[in-house]
């Protein structure tokens, strides 16, 4: 489990932290992005091979994002061990399958399959969409989930999004919550 980065906090529960990922971050966000069953249900299972693929991801997509929007999906660390075990936050989508995705966030999480069942998820997630329409003023933010995925279901809807509907994209079903 890699250590917390001292990176500026921006977001903070009971539980966790969230905060920027860094370049420093890149083992842990090989560990959770490499694991067929964190992601098997996420759209991008495989596309996290090696630590290239890792250093990519954040290099070109976060550390970018971040630049580019004010925001992103944050590393999610966990107070009691200060390891970095997931991601959590809103991604800008600027266009999708359904008009209603054209230039809107998405709330998004994952974490290792260690961390599941605890309701973590739920916190980072209710933490990040306050963050995000409280602080970052963002609106019309929606969540997805694979239907299958009935842990990912319950927590946007725990979270307070409604489903809006039902689509087919990358060979999964997925439920759209706004």
């Amino acid at each position: 489990m890699n250590q917390i980065i001292q990176n500026k906090t921006l977001i903070e529960t009971p539980r966790l932290i969230m905060r920027e990922f860094t370049l420093d971050d890149l083992e842990a966000v090989f560990e959770f992005s490499s694991d067929d069953e964190v992601t098997r249900l996420t759209g991008d299972m495989g596309m996290v091979k090696t630590r290239d693929d890792a250093r990519n991801v954040i290099s070109n997509i976060w550390l970018a994002e971040y630049k580019k929007y004010g925001y992103g999906r944050y590393a999610l660390v966990h107070k009691s061990d200060n390891g970095v075990i997931g991601f959590c936050g809103l991604k800008f989508v600027p266009e999708g399958n359904l008009k209603l995705t054209v230039g809107r966030p998405d709330i998004g999480y994952r974490m290792l399959k260690d961390y599941w069942g605890q309701g973590l998820g739920y916190e980072a997630a209710k933490a990040a969409l306050e963050y995000g329409r409280n602080e970052l003023d963002l609106s019309n933010i929606f969540g997805d989930a694979v239907v299958e995925n009935t842990a990912s279901n319950k927590i946007l809807e725990k979270i307070g999004l409604k489903f809006d509907c039902q689509y087919e994209e990358g060979g999964f079903l997925l439920n759209r919550y706004c």
